[in-house]
């Protein structure tokens, strides 16, 4: 009988936490709301150390909007289910113990302290059905923040890009030349919408200053792929 692999849970919750700040959408940094209140157990106590930044990345990148999370007995005890076909997260716990032996050389007792990780597959009340309201939270008010001033839009509409709202990341893809944010009514205020709408914009802009250099740079100097590459800003 094949046994499943134990899962390296260090390294993938390492992973994951890397991920989201090489790509800068790291979740308690961001000006919005959506799925970033601090990750809380079923009873509402805060989790604490990493399990609360990689619950909330967890959160971020499968776009969960509450921030409780527990196991499947716990959602059975109270009288809910985990929707099938649902994956759960790691929630880890470190502890140590003290181990007592015999040295081999002197036969004198020893101890030593060993210490150890323990995990258990928890699941967001987003992925759960039947829990009482209070583990969903209420949409947010849509004009909560406020509205920005006809110029601002008017500047904002001008720019010729594709502008998709919705999800709980914000970025710009140049395969598709769109630019996606997060509703605006889930941002702290209307300056981190705007804010965060001209920087997604700007990186359009780096976008199209790389194609042109590196361009100019093929067209310049056609045998020297490499110190093109260097030139525009590209891997080779």
């Amino acid at each position: 009988m094949t046994r499943n692999p134990k899962p390296d849970v260090a390294q993938t919750i390492t992973d994951l936490i890397l991920e989201k700040i090489a790509a800068g959408t790291a979740p308690w940094l961001k000006p919005w709301s959506a799925t970033s209140a601090r990750p809380l157990r079923h009873n509402g106590v805060p989790y604490t150390g990493i399990n609360t930044f990689y619950l909330w990345a967890v959160a971020e990148s499968r776009g969960y909007t509450s921030p409780y999370w527990m196991t499947f007995r716990q959602a059975l005890e109270l009288g809910a289910h985990v929707r099938k076909g649902e994956t759960g997260s790691f929630s880890v716990f470190y502890s140590s113990t003290r181990k007592t032996g015999t040295d081999r050389e002197t036969g004198e007792a020893t101890e030593k302290t060993v210490r150890f990780m323990k995990w258990n597959h928890v699941f967001n009340a987003s992925q759960i059905e039947g829990l009482p309201a209070h583990y969903y939270p209420e949409p947010l008010d849509p004009k909560a923040i406020g509205q920005l001033s006809e110029g601002v839009q008017a500047f904002l509409d001008a720019v010729p890009i594709r502008l998709v709202h919705g999800g709980d990341s914000a970025y710009y893809s140049p395969a598709t030349d769109t630019v996606t944010l997060p509703h605006p009514h889930t941002f702290h205020s209307i300056g981190a919408y705007f804010s965060t709408r001209c920087h997604e914009v700007c990186n359009i802009a780096s976008v199209l200053i790389s194609r042109t250099v590196d361009g100019l740079c093929a067209l310049l100097f056609p045998n020297h792929r490499t110190a093109c590459c260097a030139i525009s800003g590209r891997e080779s």
